[in-house]
């Protein structure tokens, strides 16, 4: 599949098979966030690749009681570093984890961009420090659905050319 391919036809995962993903696979999705472009290359992230069926069901409640996190076969949570990269980290994390979603997807499997959450019971189910920010979470699995693309806004309201409302 190229990158085209991936970005077009990429879902929001939300029903998992309980199957374990291979370690070269996990490996090759976590270097793909890895290899991610950075402000000044600073790289101000850290990712909990969580498996551990209580720690995720305890992140599922985190993430507002989304309880089919859990069925996943792993929770990635994106955390930011703020002291290495106070104006920039949320969107260098944001840039790794899309990454890693893509190469996912590539790989075959599911995920879904997690913004709902209690960041103080993240930080505590995952032991995470407090002058490190989460940003995001992502269930990884193997995906049990196949939902279809869902509409998006027309491209007038979307792009301009040149200046802001200008049709494209």
């Amino acid at each position: 599949m190229d990158t085209i391919q991936a970005i077009m036809s990429r879902r929001s995962i939300r029903r998992f098979r309980p199957e374990p993903i291979p370690d070269a696979d996990l490996r090759t999705i976590l270097e793909a966030g890895r290899q991610a472009p950075s402000a000044a290359n600073r790289q101000p992230w850290h990712f909990v690749a969580v498996s551990d069926p209580e720690a995720k069901r305890r992140l599922a409640q985190a993430c507002n009681g989304q309880m089919w996190l859990a069925d996943a076969a792993f929770i990635l949570v994106a955390c930011g570093l703020p002291q290495v990269s106070a104006k920039w980290y949320q969107v260098d994390v944001a840039i790794a984890m899309e990454n890693m979603v893509l190469a996912a997807h590539t790989l075959g499997y599911g995920t879904c961009w997690i913004g709902a959450f209690d960041a103080d019971a993240v930080r505590q189910v995952c032991g995470i420090p407090e002058d490190v920010q989460v940003v995001a979470c992502s269930p990884l699995g193997i995906s049990d659905s196949n939902p279809p693309a869902r509409a998006r806004k027309d491209w007038g309201q979307v792009f301009s050319r040149d200046t802001f409302g200008q049709a494209l």
